[in-house]
C-alpha cells in the first residue's frame, strides 16, 4: 500500500472512531435521560444505537490492524467491542435484567467505564482537540447519570 494510500486509510479510521466515540456518549447519555423521564421507546432506539455502533469500531478495528497500529489502540478497541458484544448479549439476546442481580451488575459497570475510558484515551491519541469533545461529552454522559438517580 503506498503511503498516501496508508495515510488516508489511517485518517479515516480515525474519523469514524471519534464520532462513533461521541455517538457512543450522547446514546447513553440519552438512555439515562429517556430511562429518569419513563420514555422506554427513546431507550430503546439509543440502545439500538449504541448495539450498532459494533459495526463502525469493527471497521476501526480491522482498519487499525492493517495500518499495524500501536497494540495499546487495538487492545483499546478490543475493549470497546467486548463491551457493545456483552451489551448486545444481556440486553438484547438473554434479555435479562442483569441491573438488579449484583453480581453480573458490578462487572458489568467496570467493563462499561473501561470501554468508556478506552474511547477517550484513543480520541486523545488521535487527536487532542477531538479528545476534549469526546471528554466532554463524558462528562455529559456522566451528568445524565446523576439526575437519572436524583430523587
Amino acid at each position: 500500500m503506498s503511503k498516501s494510500k496508508s495515510l488516508n486509510l489511517g485518517k479515516s479510521m480515525d474519523i469514524i472512531f471519534i464520532i462513533s466515540s461521541i455517538i457512543f456518549n450522547i446514546s447513553v447519555s440519552i438512555i439515562y435521560i429517556a430511562t429518569k423521564i419513563g420514555n422506554m421507546e427513546l431507550v430503546q432506539v439509543s440502545g439500538l444505537i449504541v448495539i450498532l455502533l459494533i459495526i463502525p469500531f469493527s471497521i476501526t478495528l480491522i482498519g487499525y490492524i492493517k495500518e499495524k497500529e500501536e497494540k495499546k489502540i487495538i487492545i483499546s478497541l478490543v475493549i470497546i467491542l467486548f463491551y457493545l458484544f456483552l451489551e448486545l448479549l444481556l440486553d438484547y439476546i438473554l434479555m435479562i435484567p442483569f441491573r438488579e442481580i449484583l453480581p453480573l451488575h458490578i462487572p458489568y459497570i467496570i467493563v462499561f467505564y473501561a470501554a468508556d475510558f478506552s474511547i477517550i484515551g484513543v480520541t486523545f491519541e488521535k487527536n487532542k482537540k477531538m479528545g476534549f469533545v469526546v471528554l466532554l461529552t463524558f462528562g455529559i454522559l456522566i451528568g445524565c447519570l446523576i439526575y437519572m438517580y436524583m430523587g
